[in-house]
């Protein structure tokens, strides 16, 4: 993985909510969801890693296009949750 930085020199990075055993759970509580650089960047580390990312959103979230384009690619590492 090539490591990115900004303009400033600080490595691009995203962190999950939380991370137990082989999953890492990102909570938001939107009414859609967008493919965003966080959730791009957590996916791309699930599948490198062999773990799985799992979105946990509201049961009336919507997931764009694009979201769900990226879920296709992920196959298994990346799932939705219900709250």
């Amino acid at each position: 993985m090539e490591v990115r930085f900004t303009k400033h020199q600080v490595a691009r990075s995203a962190m999950p909510d939380a991370e137990a055993f082989n999953r890492m759970y990102l909570v938001k509580n939107v009414s859609r969801l967008r493919a965003t650089y966080q959730i791009r960047l957590l996916a791309f580390r699930a599948v490198n890693e062999g773990m799985q990312l799992i979105l946990r959103v509201p049961e009336t979230c919507v997931f764009d296009d694009s979201l769900t384009d990226l879920i296709m690619k992920c196959g298994k590492s990346v799932a939705r949750e219900n709250y």
